[in-house]
């Protein structure tokens, strides 16, 4: 069976923040592909009745993660400024990645959204930060974000939710192995890797 990865991440997510910035050079310690799948919690927890991210809902949890992301943040030598307001409205993001994971510049963007968000507290929702973040990668930010909203672009955002919530992803970050084994938490991400090689 491959050696692959599948990750799931909401640009919304503090904890995929840190998936993402770790993820590459432990996969490749590992020989294992990563392959990065955008999608929108939202969808998935409005399913579940909630309105908005558990973090909210349950205060206690809320201050809990924060300084944890703290020391996560420390620990890894990255920056954390809290967006205002938290949630992110992830939706920009997650289409404008699905166009560069196309073209090959997808991780990069990503890493970049993340530390625009956590890192500097910067709103994604934004088009002139996604613009900003698109010129500093050398990128076409007015060509990139009209295709980002393409009828074809949304559908495939809403396929990967769907595809998402079909294989009983819940949280963010996530990982799927290739025989289905599903990993949730950036806490888990060793331990689908160690699944993923076999």
């Amino acid at each position: 069976m491959a050696r692959t990865l599948d990750f799931w991440l909401d640009y919304a997510s503090t904890y995929s923040y840190l998936a993402a910035e770790r993820i590459g050079a432990l996969a490749r310690a590992a020989g294992v592909t990563v392959r990065w799948r955008p999608f929108l919690l939202g969808p998935i927890f409005q399913a579940q009745g909630w309105n908005t991210s558990p973090f909210n809902l349950y205060p206690g949890k809320g201050r809990y993660m924060w300084r944890d992301m703290e020391r996560q943040c420390e620990r890894l030598g990255l920056p954390l400024k809290r967006p205002e307001p938290f949630p992110q409205n992830s939706i920009l993001a997650a289409r404008v990645a699905l166009v560069g994971f196309a073209e090959g510049w997808g991780e990069d963007f990503s890493r970049a959204v993340y530390r625009a968000e956590f890192g500097e507290g910067r709103s994604i929702s934004d088009t002139s930060v996604m613009a900003d973040i698109l010129g500093a990668l050398k990128r076409d930010a007015a060509r990139l974000l009209e295709q980002a909203q393409r009828a074809e672009n949304k559908a495939r955002l809403r396929g990967e939710t769907e595809e998402a919530q079909r294989l009983g992803i819940f949280g963010a970050p996530s990982f799927v192995t290739a025989d289905g084994e599903l990993f949730w938490g950036n806490d888990r991400l060793e331990a689908a890797l160690a699944w993923a090689q076999g």
